[in-house]
């Protein structure tokens, strides 16, 4: 892992080199919400009701793995891969022919430093047990193997085979989980200790295998095909056409996934566990419409001191979500606060939840100010 003073780096958490403040802004936003903008929103709404709405409790969870719907805290993890691609054209243009070597060696460490990151901040690295580390069991692990199999896709193909490699990657997917059956169980099960990609998951990775109902080794074809779309999102930016046509043709994009993904559903069903196939579209047709909105606000209309604060999360995006799943910032902001914070009832909520959430914007803010941007 690096530091640059560059505004542009090419790497996975650092945005195209031309620095759309929008990408910046849109990774930021799905960091928000990680590094504690849910508790503040739910400080916010229970000043006035308490307890909250049912409704809103619902979209900021995973819904129970049985239900196979979606609500918008599935969204993140999927935003967070898809906003990785976006970069890929990016950063895969500056290199020619006689520098590929170099730009597989950065591949290569990239992949590296996350997969290692992964197993830091979900897979128990740092318990120095065999017993309890998991190898395989992280959104940056996740990132890593979307962002390899993106890569070869764009590298091995034309635009057109590009599309039909993504394809292949969700129908792929979608084909193993239907039509494999494995030892004692039926072709198309999908339970939560009962699927064809979880059972790979515990022979490929054996006692290294995550012990929840997530999979990750049959998923990262998933993967693959969401970073992929964040990839062909970054090429409808590169392509310099007028904002018009980028927000337009972004919003076509959108909709023809939410429409596929919506259909898919009924014979596939929603999974964010398995990152089922219509699932991954669903999402990524939000993430399309997320794209649109965020570049037109701040690219197009100039938006960009409101969304500075989700910039400064968004410049340093991988650096943040690994900080926070390794260090208590509510510790230190209750140094100051916890002395305070009971005297204020519910009010006392909200200054916990943000003092946890502005210390580690603070820190943010100091290296956007330095113009240091960690990259892998």
């Amino acid at each position: 892992m690096s530091t640059s003073n560059s505004a542009g780096n090419g790497a996975p958490d650092a945005g195209p080199p031309a620095r759309l403040a929008s990408v910046d802004a849109l990774r930021g936003f799905d960091m928000f919400w990680i590094i504690g903008g849910r508790e503040v929103l739910l400080a916010v709404v229970a000043l006035v009701a308490y307890p909250a709405p049912a409704w809103l409790e619902f979209q900021l969870e995973h819904p129970p793995w049985e239900l196979h719907t979606f609500a918008a805290w599935d969204l993140i993890m999927p935003l967070f891969l898809f906003v990785s691609g976006v970069a890929l054209p990016f950063s895969m243009s500056k290199w020619s022919a006689p520098g590929r070597m170099k730009f597989y060696a950065r591949l290569v460490r990239r992949l590296v430093i996350l997969w290692v990151l992964g197993m830091a901040v979900q897979g128990n690295l740092f318990e120095w047990d065999l017993a309890k580390l998991r190898l395989y069991s992280n959104t940056l692990q996740a990132i890593a193997a979307g962002y390899l199999i993106a890569t070869i896709v764009l590298m091995a193909f034309p635009r057109r085979g590009q599309i039909a490699a993504t394809a292949a990657l969700f129908i792929g997917y979608w084909a193993l989980l239907e039509f494999v059956s494995y030892t004692g169980h039926a072709a198309g099960v999908i339970e939560p200790a009962n699927n064809v990609a979880k059972h790979v998951d515990q022979l490929v990775l054996g006692r290294f295998s995550d012990n929840w109902h997530y999979t990750w080794v049959l998923s990262s074809l998933g993967f693959g095909g969401t970073v992929m779309m964040g990839a062909f999102a970054g090429m409808v930016l590169k392509a310099g056409r007028p904002a018009r046509n980028t927000i337009g043709t972004l919003a076509v994009l959108a909709a023809a996934c939410l429409a596929v993904g919506w259909v898919w559903g009924y014979q596939h069903p929603f999974n964010k566990y398995i990152w089922s196939s219509s699932m991954n579209l669903w999402a990524c047709g939000w993430c399309f419409a997320l794209l649109a909105v965020f570049y037109w606000a701040v690219d197009v209309k100039g938006m960009r001191a409101l969304a500075f604060p989700l910039i400064v999360i968004g410049a340093n995006a991988i650096a943040v979500y690994t900080a926070t799943h390794l260090f208590d910032f509510g510790t230190i902001s209750g140094i100051f606060l916890d002395h305070l914070t009971p005297r204020l009832g519910r009010a006392g909520a909200l200054l916990d939840t943000a003092g946890a959430l502005l210390v580690p914007w603070l820190i943010l803010l100091y290296l956007w100010r330095k113009k240091t941007f960690i990259r892998l």
